[in-house]
């Protein structure tokens, strides 16, 4: 079945049938997107992660497609109603709507008007109504009156006729395709406020009486009005012009039945009545209740896509790398939280130190804090960024020389971390405050292995995210953990069973017996994952060119390059005259291997160059290098600001209309879309990342509202 739909997929994605084909095989064996993308590209024609994710995504629209196509057909023969012709519309429906289409007529109903109006026997009043039988519908009626029946006098005999016309005009499957298209090129999305609520929706005032073309509406605001909405203080319609639908309505309608016929004025005035009747209270409900579920699906995946790279950029953050380092979990009224970490991330030591107010022990604190430096060699200092993090990190600079780095660390999401299932594990006999310590202290040393431990709605980088579809979201982030992990590569050694989970193959509980294992016997080759339950070749294939041992048995094992290609690297090394050890790492020697002689049925040159480029820097971490960066002294609070400071900001957020700035002051600032740069932006995500260090200058401040205007123009 899937072969129907190759082609069409292939000019809907750009991508080649072969090449979709070539996806649709490693599917079915078993392969994951991040090994696909990585190690297949000769047989996909060096596709992207991207690209195998659209492949994937729209497959599953069809398998979607197919189950509803079959349930109908099994359900239409079921009660006797398919015939060829039928049968014919139905497989030949290439959209999920056109198939609800073909098949509304024949839907199991609930007693609707029509569906009363037919048990009285005014089906045939309807038809002779709509085929020219009668030229005077009101006389025709006479001969339908029946109190047996239910139907007293002409009036009600009208009525259930013109109830019976409205509903076939409803369930055309032609006026519903026009009238899609009509919504598509000339429905508003309108909102408006509900008036007893009006003093309490102030945030929601641009809604009050808001009316824009629909196919405009950016997402932000689409999403914007849905949670106005939800809090009960906005209703929201989306609507074309009722003279142009009914227009629509009655040009097709009109047409299908004269045939060449004269339709007599009286048919025509009281077909007229049916369909403004049909139009009122059928189809517009129907089709806009379609197109509201259409554009907050829009909506919502131009949110998850944002959501989904400011997350990866998140992910993707600089890793500090193995330090000794001193966490700080701020505190006024409780105290601040220390925790000691090993290079490895290991708890070593934690206590609370009071050295803001209202406790102000400074010289207590100061004391315990050298003598925990100097005791564990401290070699940098993560401070948590919630509230009281400038005051702790200013008294930090204070007292520790330069040689200790000293850096503000993004906290979103550590409490909730703290109270996990993780963490109890992790640290079972620890509290949640020096659990939340310890997040903060490792997410400087490696913030990729602290943050897939946690839900990554949480991690604070998202738009509207509780708003948008929950499953949708989940596997638009899903994938990006996947793909941030698959690309960064991980420690069997020493990685947790969460980070695990995500190495491409892995399931949850094959990463809990990795672990299992290791803590009895530390692996020391890749092979010896095999002997681990649960972890047969096709895993084993599936993970072990994302796993890591350094130390190992075989270096190659602490490299990117797939244990299936090792026997290349073996050739390599005997052609180049050195041991494996002396190869990988010498840029020069590997520089001199000439990748077409290594081209062979098995790997193409594709996956040679890959090889001979992970060789020059074996087990290389694609993150960028670590950068200290500090905020601007002095300036702590939004009441520091003042209109035209120059400030050092971290970008904690990207959306459609702009970017929130961290400056240091617990509230972000907003750098408008107009503001990001001197020259024209489209999209702010060309110009700007999550974690990325700006310069931006305040424009303006509104303490009241905590509002702060920043720009990031080099003109100001």
């Amino acid at each position: 079945m899937i072969d129907m739909y190759i082609k069409t997929i292939s000019s809907e994605l750009g991508i080649t049938p072969a090449q979709i084909k070539a996806v649709v095989k490693l599917f079915e064996d078993g392969a994951t997107v991040p090994f696909i993308a990585r190690y297949r590209k000769e047989v996909t024609g060096n596709l992207d992660e991207t690209q195998i994710i659209a492949i994937r995504d729209r497959l599953e629209e069809i398998e979607t497609l197919e189950k509803r196509r079959a349930s109908i057909l099994d359900s239409l023969k079921e009660r006797e109603l398919l015939t060829a012709e039928l049968e014919k519309k139905i497989k030949a429906a290439d959209a999920l709507n056109i198939l609800e289409d073909i098949y509304l007529p024949f839907r199991p109903k609930r007693k609707t008007r029509a569906v009363i109006a037919k048990e009285k026997g005014l089906q045939g009043l309807a038809d002779s109504i709509t085929s020219f039988s009668c030229s005077d519908p009101a006389k025709e009626a006479e001969a339908y009156i029946d109190p047996d029946k239910g139907v007293a006098n002409v009036e009600e005999a009208l009525c259930g006729a013109s109830d019976i016309i409205a509903e076939s005009i409803s369930e055309n499957a032609e006026i519903r395709g026009r009238l899609r298209s009509l919504f598509e090129k000339k429905a508003y999305f309108e909102s408006s406020v509900i008036k007893k609520k009006a003093s309490e929706a102030e945030k929601y005032s641009d809604y009050f009486e808001y009316s824009e073309p629909l196919s405009k509406v950016p997402s932000h605001r689409f999403l914007a009005v849905m949670r106005g909405a939800a809090e009960g203080f906005l209703k929201w319609h989306i609507q074309p012009d009722k003279d142009l639908a009914v227009t629509e309505i009655e040009t097709h309608f009109f047409k299908v039945l004269s045939s060449g016929q004269k339709c007599p004025p009286k048919n025509r005035d009281f077909i007229k009545t049916s369909i403004e009747d049909s139009w009122s209270r059928l189809l517009s409900s129907s089709l806009e209740t379609e197109f509201k579920n259409n554009a907050k699906k829009e909506a919502d995946i131009t949110a998850i896509e944002v959501f989904a790279q400011n997350a990866r950029n998140l992910l993707l953050e600089s890793p500090l790398g193995r330090k000794r380092v001193l966490a700080v979990d701020p505190g006024l009224r409780t105290g601040c939280k220390i925790v000691v970490l090993s290079a490895e991330g290991d708890l070593l030591e934690d206590g609370v130190i009071y050295p803001l107010p209202p406790h102000n022990k400074e010289i207590d604190a100061e004391k315990k804090l050298l003598s925990l430096a100097s005791k564990h060699n401290i070699e940098a200092v993560a401070v948590g960024n919630g509230t009281g993090g400038r005051e702790a990190e200013a008294f930090l600079r204070k007292i520790f020389s330069d040689e200790i780095i000293i850096v503000s660390v993004n906290e979103s999401g550590a409490s909730i971390y703290s109270a996990s299932a993780t963490a109890r594990r992790e640290f079972p006999d620890k509290d949640v405050t020096v659990r939340g310590a310890v997040s903060i202290g490792r997410r400087l040393m490696d913030p990729l292995a602290e943050l897939v431990k946690i839900d990554p709605k949480s991690i604070g980088v998202g738009q509207y995210q509780h708003d948008v579809d929950q499953k949708l979201l989940k596997k638009s982030l899903d994938d990006v953990v996947i793909s941030c992990v698959n690309s960064v590569g991980v420690e069997l050694n020493t990685a947790s069973r969460e980070l695990l989970s995500y190495v491409s193959g892995l399931s949850v509980s094959v990463a809990d017996k990795l672990v299992k294992h290791r803590e009895k016997k530390p692996f020391t080759n890749l092979n010896q994952i095999l002997d681990v339950s649960g972890v047969g070749d096709k895993v084993f294939q599936q993970a072990a060119g994302f796993l890591r041992i350094n130390e190992g048995d075989n270096p190659l094992d602490a490299s990117a390059v797939h244990p299936e290609s090792y026997a290349i690297v073996e050739k390599m090394a005997s052609h180049t005259g050195v041991a494996i050890a002396e190869l990988a790492g010498n840029k020069a020697l590997v520089d001199s291997i000439n990748a077409k002689e290594y081209v062979d049925s098995s790997s193409g040159l594709p996956t040679i160059l890959d090889i001979i480029e992970e060789l020059k820097k074996p087990g290389r971490d694609p993150r960028e290098e670590f950068k200290v960066f500090s905020f601007e002294e002095g300036v702590n609070s939004i009441s520091d600001l003042a209109e035209g400071m120059v400030l050092n900001g971290i970008v904690t957020n990207v959306t459609a209309f702009g970017a929130f700035v961290d400056i240091g002051v617990h509230q972000d600032g907003l750098v408008h879309i107009s503001e990001i740069a001197d020259h024209y932006v489209k999209d702010p995500a060309d110009e700007l990342k999550v974690k990325q260090k700006v310069r931006v200058k305040v424009l303006s401040v509104d303490e009241k509202r905590r509002r702060i205007s920043l720009s990031c123009k080099t003109g100001g």
